[in-house]
């Protein structure tokens, strides 16, 4: 179910102070957070999040085309090795 759009998209208040934060400087690197359930926003286009999937933070270079999505679809928490039974994929 989706969000109600008078409420607007979700954000959680510690990545826009560390967006915010890192705009201003102008310095390039990665800000490590851990909310995977806030909304991407325009003013996070051309900066890079680290996003946490449960074992490391995942770097993500935000883009135009990644508004109104959230961060936990960038930043995968599974890793899959293929079905028990096939053979050829088998994991290293």
């Amino acid at each position: 179910m989706a969000r109600s759009v008078w409420k607007g998209p979700f954000v959680d208040a510690s990545v826009l102070k560390k967006a915010e934060r890192a705009r201003l400087s102008g310095r390039r690197e990665v800000i490590k957070i851990w909310s995977r359930r806030s909304t991407i926003l325009p003013q996070f286009v051309g900066l890079t999040f680290g996003v946490y999937n449960g074992r490391k933070h995942i770097p993500v270079l935000v883009s135009e085309e990644m508004i109104g999505q959230k961060f936990g679809e960038y930043s995968p928490t599974r890793t899959f090795f293929g079905h028990a039974g096939d053979k050829r994929a088998r994991r290293n």
